[in-house]
């Protein structure tokens, strides 16, 4: 089983990304697939007069900040266009794919953080009726299912929480988790640079291979969404999935690459 994620940033080539996704599928080799879509869901929410908001917390690591009102923004753009929309590209490929948002089934249970820490202006902060969360458990034998019969999951990145509430969930944790839940053999994490770049943003300075016991090291050379990619692989890891891509997006075959060694294998 592969799990790809696919980047919600700007530059990822999905008819190429898709292409790949048909090829393997058409070889017999399952894969579930994971989207993310925050450059989307933050262009749409600037047009619809609610511009995002990005929250630090105390480790480092950033997030959208969600409320009400921004999670069903967030909800309309990544389940209802940004999922129906890959899931057409797949269907013109020849791949029987099926959308889904971890609500769907119960899917992806998440627990809530109705209230956060964050730093903002060096000073800690508690906010509350944040409807963000962290994934629990995923439904693996839901989607084995659905792949043996011969399907093809696109999951959003949408949880629920154990009382019914819809949750925004991180895209790249989620597909650790997906991929843990399925005994998936590889994760692989498109995004639109090369891999884990040790001087960034020089792409020449790509990390080739991270052993697991190396992963403190990478975070601390990780710069923005990359971090949240390192905790994800190493979630990952920790949950039996033998090997970690991050791999390039932007590329003409980026799966076909990223399995024949390119960007950077974390296992």
């Amino acid at each position: 089983m592969l799990v790809v994620k696919i980047g919600g940033s700007q530059g990822v080539g999905l008819d190429a990304v898709c292409a790949d996704i048909a090829d393997l599928v058409s070889k017999m080799q399952p894969v579930v697939v994971v989207h993310g879509g925050s450059a989307e869901t933050n262009e749409i929410s600037e047009k619809l007069g609610f511009p995002p908001r990005f929250v630090t917390n105390q480790s480092g690591f950033s997030s959208r900040y969600t409320d009400r009102n921004t999670l069903e923004i967030f909800a309309m753009v990544t389940n209802g266009r940004i999922n129906t929309l890959l899931v057409e590209r797949l269907q013109k490929s020849g791949v029987n794919a099926i959308g889904l948002s971890g609500l769907d089934a119960r899917l992806m249970i998440a627990k809530r953080k109705d209230a956060i820490r964050i730093v903002e202006n060096g000073r800690q902060r508690i906010l509350r009726d944040d409807y963000t969360g962290k994934i629990e458990n995923v439904n693996g034998s839901f989607l084995s299912t659905l792949v043996e019969s011969g399907l093809t999951p696109v999951i959003s990145p949408l949880a629920m929480s154990p009382d019914g509430i819809a949750l925004n969930v991180d895209a790249d944790r989620a597909a650790a988790m997906v991929a843990g839940a399925v005994n998936a053999d590889e994760l692989i994490i498109l995004t639109n640079v090369p891999g884990l770049m040790r001087n960034f943003p020089d792409e020449s300075t790509v990390i080739p291979h991270i052993p697991r016991n190396g992963l403190e090291q990478a975070l601390s050379l990780a710069e923005g969404r990359m971090k949240k990619k390192v905790l994800s692989a190493s979630e990952a890891l920790d949950i039996g999935v033998p090997r970690v891509i991050f791999a390039d997006g932007r590329v003409e075959h980026p799966l076909h690459n990223a399995l024949a060694g390119s960007g950077t294998v974390i296992s």
